[in-house]
């Protein structure tokens, strides 16, 4: 068992990373915006409101934990979509640091991964509404990739379609390119990536880099 804090858990991703850990047998410490969207109970199970936007906050609320998973998402209709999420994940990598936090396992976007060695976000694809949110990620992204090398971090990138859908377990994980099944679709159910992002949770085998994953 280990003790996590998960950044984001009443979103989409992040509610399926919750209830994945905890039936893993993972104590969890939700930290949301809204605590009372959470309605699930379990006794592993501790929610907490906070601004993650403010490192100090972060700092306080992820202390003591042995690693934090962030599927933090500011709102695709947010309008502060991109500031938000780079004024959060500098908060959050900061904070984390300053808690003694070993490992950071963070819900990335498709939009950085590669198509014939063009990015996802640079093919006309996706929708403009939510691409402020997308080419954020991304930046994170390489952030990361260039300046830290202090706290042990993985960005997992899903497919292009991620939803709801069956926790099958049969999946296949990559890198830098955009994975896709023989009829050239890339998707991914919500059960099956919480299932690998816990996966990495239990058993690291990425350190420092984005993978990413897809049928």
């Amino acid at each position: 068992m280990k003790n996590i804090a998960l950044i984001g858990a009443s979103g989409f991703v992040g509610s399926a990373l919750l209830k994945e850990a905890l039936n893993r047998g993972h104590k969890v410490t939700a930290i949301v915006r809204n605590p009372e969207k959470i309605t699930l109970t379990h006794p592993n199970l501790s929610i907490i409101g906070g601004d993650v936007r403010d490192a100090a906050t972060v700092e306080e609320l992820v202390k003591g934990m042995d690693a934090v998973i962030s599927a933090y998402n500011p709102g695709w209709t947010n309008p502060e979509l991109h500031s938000d999420t780079l004024k959060a994940y500098s908060a959050i990598l900061e904070g984390c640091k300053k808690a003694g936090i070993k490992r950071l396992q963070i819900v990335g976007g498709a939009g950085s991964l590669f198509i014939k060695g063009v990015r996802l976000l640079d093919m006309g694809v996706i929708e403009e509404t939510i691409l402020p949110g997308v080419k954020a990620l991304a930046q994170v992204l390489y952030t990361l990739q260039e300046n830290e090398k202090e706290i042990d971090w993985v960005f997992f990138s899903p497919a292009a379609n991620i939803a709801p859908g069956k926790r099958t377990g049969k999946f296949h994980l990559g890198k830098d390119d955009l994975i896709t099944d023989n009829k050239g679709e890339s998707y991914i159910s919500v059960e099956d990536y919480a299932l690998a992002m816990i996966d990495e949770l239990e058993n690291p085998k990425h350190h420092f880099e984005r993978f990413t994953i897809g049928y």
